[in-house]
């Protein structure tokens, strides 16, 4: 669950920025309240604090059976954002699949079925039992290629025969945009080794360019019926292993790219990701405009060890991101805090003899709802006993 944020008046007289705050990662706002009645809401969990003080600024009586002793620790502290997220490969920019487009005329003799993986230089379908393959590129084909040629597309091309191993680097320079005698012997190469005419030309409707290798999803196409130019046959998305959150608006500016997330797969298996995207148009599944709370963001999140997700596709998950870390902090329960009359927030810290107790006014830093701390700034030292509820 996401950290829960209250804003302040200016007039409560908190400072902006606790001491140490150059170690912080990432901006925080404070959680002060002003006011005698105090409500802090941290994890889903509602604090209500109201007046804990008496006139001299002693704290108000607490009964004893219902409070227990803390000890304020020192060390690292992260804060996370939880969501459930839905495993899946990775598609185009805007996270809808590729459109594969046919621009050969004839009929349909294989098409590929659904799920199945097809590499850089590999057929994507035949057409009249001749191979339409894939090279990998962002340009879509829209012309015959021959010697002499120059654009994006005839990079992709040559970084294609380049990668799949039709010619070496000394031979083709995979990043030019130059269709030479090199490219020509190599496309023939790979044009007899998948049974395609052997001509060192690349006509239109004889290769498909997208971004690959490809996942088959969606056929529309079947054998046996017409193809036809211009016409979409199927949609595919990228071998890459990816999980698509979808965050709450208002905590958009919580997470950044880059971001560590540790995902829990449905078999309770827990695996490493980073986020790789965060999008920038927000959608709602609220009835109208007005239905604030359902506005969501997707957040692309890319897996370290892909081979953990196995063969599973669309398959929920539960996502922790990791937004914000600090080194080395003093951590306190949230339930510790209590609510200054004159704004901000102080703990109750025990004396040495277990009676009585002093309040510490506290600035308040980052917090962990998954574990219910927070770091705290004030004349506090590691080892000293906080004031808590009785669990």
């Amino acid at each position: 669950m996401a950290t829960a944020e209250i804003g302040t008046p200016a007039s409560t007289g908190v400072p902006a920025e606790p001491p140490g705050r150059p170690w912080w990662r990432r901006r925080r706002r404070g959680l002060l309240g002003g006011g005698v009645a105090v409500v802090l809401v941290v994890g889903g969990v509602v604090l209500a604090m109201t007046n804990p003080f008496g006139d001299g600024g002693e704290p108000a009586t607490r009964a004893g059976d219902g409070t227990s002793l803390a000890a304020v620790q020192e060390g690292p502290l992260s804060s996370q954002v939880s969501q459930s997220g839905t495993l899946s490969y990775s598609a185009g920019a805007d996270g809808t699949p590729y459109r594969v487009v046919d621009r050969a005329s004839g009929t349909y003799t294989w098409v590929p079925a659904t799920g199945t993986r097809i590499d850089c230089g590999e057929t994507l379908y035949k057409v009249d039992q001749k191979p339409v393959l894939l090279i990998c590129g962002s340009t879509p084909a829209y012309r015959d290629l021959a010697e002499g040629d120059h654009g994006k597309d005839v990079r992709a091309l040559n970084e294609t025969l380049v990668d799949e191993g039709y010619a070496g680097r000394s031979g083709l320079d995979p990043d030019s945009g130059y269709f030479s005698a090199g490219t020509a012997a190599a496309l023939e190469k790979l044009q007899d080794e998948r049974g395609a005419d052997v001509t060192g030309r690349l006509d239109l409707g004889q290769a498909v360019f997208l971004p690959g290798p490809l996942r088959i999803g969606k056929v529309m196409a079947g054998n046996g019926t017409s193809a036809g130019s211009g016409r979409p046959i199927m949609e595919a998305s990228s071998n890459r292993r990816e999980v698509i959150v979808k965050l709450d608006a208002s905590q958009q500016s919580e997470v950044e790219k880059g971001d560590q997330a540790q995902i829990t797969l449905p078999d309770n298996r827990i695996t490493s990701g980073v986020v790789r995207r965060i999008g920038t148009v927000a959608t709602s599944s609220g009835k109208n405009d007005s239905d604030a709370g359902s506005a969501t963001i997707p957040v692309y999140i890319t897996l370290k060890h892909p081979k953990d997700a196995g063969t599973l596709d669309e398959a929920p998950v539960q996502v922790q991101i990791t937004t914000a870390g600090v080194k080395n902090a003093l951590i306190v329960p949230v339930t510790a805090l209590i609510g200054q009359a004159g704004g901000g927030y102080a703990v109750e810290v025990a004396a040495g003899d277990g009676g009585r107790t002093r309040i510490v006014p506290v600035t308040l830093g980052l917090f962990d709802d998954a574990d219910g701390k927070v770091q705290v700034s004030g004349t506090l030292s590691a080892g000293d006993r906080v004031v808590v509820p009785s669990t």
